[in-house]
């Protein structure tokens, strides 16, 4: 499966990359500069 998540910088979009990495996404991720 694949997910993007948008502000994967912030405390819970980079706890949310984590858990979906390790449940076997392909994971995308959209920050600002």
């Amino acid at each position: 499966m694949r997910a993007l998540v948008t502000g994967a910088t912030g405390f819970i979009g980079s706890h949310l990359v984590r858990v979906l990495i390790d449940r076997g996404f392909d994971v995308r991720v959209l920050v600002r500069k």
